[in-house]
């Protein structure tokens, strides 16, 4: 008998044609399912409480549905990983590298992702990283679907010179490296290397 509250929970959260996917892997393995307000250190965590042996996945709820789906996967790896293993391994070692892949291949295809969001993804879904917005490329094609952040801008948009705000400090933008830009505090004059991606607000 289907868990009508898991099961509308994950309706209003991931794309359509990954729905029913999304609920077998409840039912194979259910765990407590929370879905969160907007945390600014992590997208989603997996927990599992040894006294009650219940497992618990948390997602943000302010996720766009690609964004979510890809979290909501990358955390039921985590809970497999602990299932089938005894011993305690790295969190995103090779095996819950190899897990989260085998777990995510039914969804890599056009029916589920956009081609501007697919992409991206399957070059990131090569070498998995603890943090799917760890990868500038696929990071910025899921931040197209983010509805609240059309207009926020990230600091690989702004011009050199540019001053910006982030985390209530103010820099001004130098040099762009890769992935990083070499920015100036204004307060203080010390120099740090800021991530393209990270959302600034321009000043």
């Amino acid at each position: 008998m289907k868990n009508q509250p898991v099961y509308d929970a994950l309706k209003g959260q991931v794309p359509l044609h990954s729905l029913t996917y999304c609920y077998e892997l409840w039912e194979r393995h259910p765990f407590k399912l929370k879905i969160t307000k907007s945390r600014k250190s992590k997208l989603g965590d997996y927990r599992f409480d040894s006294i009650l042996k219940i497992h618990q996945i948390s997602v943000n709820g302010d996720l766009n549905p690609y964004a979510f789906l890809i979290t909501y996967i990358h955390e039921v790896a985590h809970l497999l990983v602990k299932v089938n293993n005894r011993r305690i391994l790295p969190p995103h070692g090779i095996v819950w590298k190899n897990t989260f892949k085998e777990v995510f291949e039914p969804l890599l295809n056009e029916y589920v992702f956009p081609e501007k969001v697919l992409f991206p993804l399957l070059k990131y879904m090569n070498n998995p990283k603890a943090s799917s917005y760890a990868d500038q490329n696929l990071m910025m094609a899921l931040r197209n679907y983010d509805l609240n952040k059309i207009n926020q801008p990230v600091l690989g948009d702004l011009e050199i010179g540019d001053v910006f705000k982030i985390n209530n400090r103010v820099f001004k933008k130098e040099e762009t490296k890769r992935t990083r830009v070499l920015c100036q505090e204004v307060k203080s004059r010390r120099k740090y290397l800021i991530p393209k991606i990270a959302e600034v607000e321009r000043l």
